[in-house]
């Protein structure tokens, strides 16, 4: 049964007319990748399949429940554990359920409630505890107003997984989250019971959970079963097909319009119908393969030796060690990824390495005549009220490329920047675009050594592969911080690993990386095993401790109280016998008694049987 169902859905932003007629449908057990090219509508199309938007024409039936994750979201609630609990309310509305099916006596829906209970739990704190140990959200008593983006989007990841609902739309959830954490939601999606559709730039991610994938293509919505690998071959195949047709009816255009050319002096019915041929050939509507982007990153200057050279530096605050003793040397065509838990310091690295932070020890050695080019994680260098012509020429018309003058709108076709953009102010742009935008600039800086921070963010897949092709043809030095595990294994010549307590260890990749830190782990527990062995063997061979009678005797009133106590418990025993015996029968829910009450008379009998048994132990003891 389908839980979303969005048919010939349009929507348009002044004259950009980004939605054609987009349809699209989800049911359980679906994951959805939603693919395309920045600015072709993909969050357009999350929103108002998540009810945040409205279409310009067609139609969205929500017929389940959804949870949405949104690229820059807005929490409730004052602290992270108010904002957890508020998602969360619908195992609070089942419990009520399951208790008024069992007051009104509708045994099937106590049956099912109770299953759904039994398989999400009855006691939901522990699934909060979970999520947020698995996301490393802030602690529940952090204020909302205090998070930074980051820990903003991995609690509002935590708030839609909690959601349970029947259609989880995800936009870029991976943003923020180490590779440790990805791994993990890789098999949360996976095995999620309801529908998810996915926008992320995580290649592995979409192979790994995706098992059909919508491609926003021309404004409309294209689909092809299977991972993200059987869509990358399907597309190409698609794309050749059409390729083929388009050229076998330009081709015949060609033809029937230079016939039509010559005015053949008889219109019979025939050469009429040739006419009308020619009529549908015109007004049929052509296809053209997607524009990809064009970025060529070299400068063309030689540089002999190492371009960076770091000698033992050293950083930590507040007592804690980020960085002890790292040396390293970065030589041109290197391209070093940087790599470890959210926290650990890598963004500290890039900035001491940028001269904007100073070490406690150490130095950093920069070769003469080397330009940086910095691409941060906020995305800064732009101003929000520029126009995309204005942003990327600084006011002039023509830039300059290898010292020769380009015109600034021929400059933005190669980052896919349409006439149309030229004159939208930057803060409208989407996040790959302001991506784009910024790479554009980044090329006219001709820089040698770049410094990358989390590059592959809002980035679309096409986006990705021209910059990692880009990346590989460069001549410069470049230090890249990423979560991104194709992006690493694919651009980057080596890797530093953060491995805690300012442990920093260079590898030949990331795989090599991981293998360690699984050793290393594997190690931890093995020996914690064995800690625990052999505090038991020695708790095993001490004497054993001889119970000390104590000292003190019974009163009267207390031999007086024991003496009472087992007739007690009995009689206590044979009420709960008795309210047991009502609740297990089905004629009780049918007579109008309030359950609710014999309820809480049980669970008070049940907490005084407690107190009954405990002090008669005590009283025996000491007889």
């Amino acid at each position: 049964m389908k839980s979303l169902i969005a048919e010939s859905v349009e929507k348009s932003f002044g004259n950009r007319h980004i939605l054609r007629g987009c349809s699209l449908s989800a049911a359980a057990g679906e994951r959805i990748g939603l693919v395309g090219a920045n600015g072709s509508g993909k969050t357009t199309l999350v929103r108002i399949l998540a009810g945040e938007d409205w279409p310009d024409h067609g139609e969205v039936r929500r017929l389940g429940t959804m949870a949405w994750l949104a690229q820059d979201p807005v929490l409730p609630g004052r602290t992270v554990g108010e904002s957890l609990r508020e998602a969360v309310g619908w195992h609070a509305t089942l419990l009520d359920a399951y208790t008024a099916a069992l007051e009104a006596g509708d045994m099937d829906a106590a049956g099912t409630h109770q299953d759904r209970l039994d398989l999400v739990g009855w006691e939901i704190g522990h699934r909060i505890e979970s999520i947020q140990d698995r996301l490393r959200t802030p602690p529940s008593d952090a204020p909302i107003a205090n998070l930074s983006g980051g820990e903003l989007r991995r609690v509002a990841l935590a708030r839609a997984l909690l959601a349970e609902a029947d259609v989880l739309l995800l936009d870029e959830p991976t943003n923020h989250l180490d590779a440790e954490t990805v791994v993990w939601l890789e098999g949360f999606l996976a095995g999620y019971r309801g529908a998810v559709i996915l926008v992320t730039h995580d290649r592995y991610l979409l192979e790994a959970v995706a098992n059909r994938i919508v491609e926003i293509e021309g404004g409309e919505c294209v689909a092809y079963d299977g991972s993200y690998t059987d869509y990358l071959i399907a597309r190409a195949e698609r794309h050749a097909r059409l390729q083929q047709l388009e050229s076998r009816r330009l081709n015949m255009l060609a033809r029937e319009a230079a016939w039509a050319a010559r005015s053949p002096s008889a219109r019979t019915t025939k050469q009429k119908a040739r006419l009308k041929r020619l009529e549908v050939l015109q007004g049929q509507k052509h296809w053209t393969a997607p524009k990809e982007m064009s970025l060529n990153l070299s400068t063309g200057e030689k540089f002999g030796g190492t371009v960076v050279d770091v000698q033992n530096l050293s950083k930590g605050y507040d007592g804690r060690t980020l960085i002890s003793g790292l040396s390293f040397s970065l030589a041109p065509g290197e391209r070093i990824g940087i790599v470890g838990e959210n926290g650990a310091g890598k963004s500290t690295l890039l900035r001491m390495l940028l001269g904007k932070e100073a070490p406690d020890s150490g130095e950093v050695l920069t070769a003469s005549r080397v330009t940086v080019g910095v691409l941060d994680q906020a995305r800064t260098g732009l101003k929000g009220d520029d126009s995309v012509f204005e942003a990327a020429g600084g006011g002039n018309d023509h830039v300059w490329i290898n010292k020769v003058p380009i015109h600034v709108a021929g400059f933005l076709e190669r980052f896919l920047f349409t006439r149309e953009h030229l004159d939208q102010r930057v803060d409208a742009l989407s996040g790959g675009e302001r991506a784009r935008l910024l790479l554009a600039r980044l090329l006219l800086g001709g820089s040698s050594m770049l410094f990358l921070d989390e590059p592959t963010n809002d980035l679309d897949l096409l986006t990705l592969r021209v910059l990692e092709e880009a990346l590989l043809d460069y001549d410069g030095a470049a230090l890249i911080v990423t979560h991104d595990r194709a992006f690493l294994d694919r651009v980057c010549t080596s890797v530093l690993a953060f491995e805690g307590e300012g442990q920093i260890t260079r590898y030949a990749s990331r795989t090599q990386a991981e293998a360690a830190m699984a050793k290393r782990r594997a190690a931890a527990a093995a020996e914690a095993k064995r800690a625990a062995a052999a505090k038991r063997v020695v708790e095993a061979a001490a004497p054993p401790v001889k119970a000390v009678r104590p000292e003190k005797r019974l009163s009267y009133q207390e031999r007086k109280e024991l003496e009472k106590l087992p007739a007690e418990i009995e009689s206590a025993e044979d009420v709960q016998a008795g309210l047991t015996a009502k609740l297990a029968d089905p004629a009780t829910y049918q007579g109008g008694v309030d359950i609710s009450q014999i309820t809480a008379q049980l669970s008070e009998l049940e907490s005084s049987l407690e107190t009954l048994y405990a002090r008669w132990e005590d009283l025996e003891a000491r007889a």
